[in-house]
């Protein structure tokens, strides 16, 4: 099935040289080319998101175009798709991503596009968002400025900031 190549052999003719490099094109290269083709162009699955567990700390920023899961704790800056952050996570730093929900601890300024401070929540700093849910139970410090464009650090919106002193969601 395998025979040595004649490609380089300078004995060879050349009637034997496009002959012998069709036997392997045909039979191995099809194979190969269509999969580079299809990775190159079919789109990839979804990645899962990424876990940073209660036993991490991370000094530093991060920055993904994907969904970040915090359960330890992170001095810097985070920029995502989805964040999650646990029950057991402390941030220290400013959050800008789609999607944030907040289940543990933040102590800086928090963006997005949807915000949900669940009942575990303990926030200090402001919040810029386009949506925002509060749950019963969570710890507010800082004020809510509802923008277009949460996102967009460099844009003045008209809407108005309301400052919001100490608050403690309404127990219902």
């Amino acid at each position: 099935m395998f025979s040595k190549s004649k490609i380089n052999d300078p004995s060879s003719s050349s009637d034997a040289k496009p002959a012998v490099p069709a036997a392997p094109a045909s039979s191995s290269s099809p194979a190969p080319a269509p999969k580079s083709d299809l990775a190159s162009s079919a789109p990839r699955p979804k990645a899962a998101p990424s876990v940073l567990s209660s036993d991490l700390t991370i000094t530093g920023n991060l920055k993904t175009a994907g969904d970040i899961q915090v359960e330890g704790t992170v001095e810097g800056d985070i920029r995502a798709h989805l964040l999650t952050v646990g029950e057991t996570a402390v941030i220290k730093g400013e959050i800008i991503a789609d999607d944030v929900v907040v289940n543990g601890r933040i102590v800086g300024r928090v963006r997005g596009l949807k915000v949900r401070l669940t009942s575990t929540a303990r926030v200090e700093g402001d919040i810029i968002h386009k949506t925002i849910a509060i749950e019963s139970g969570a710890h507010f410090e800082g004020s809510v400025q509802r923008q277009d464009d949460p996102l967009n650090t460099g844009a003045k919106s008209s809407a108005t900031a309301t400052p919001v002193a100490k608050a403690e969601a309404a127990k219902s």
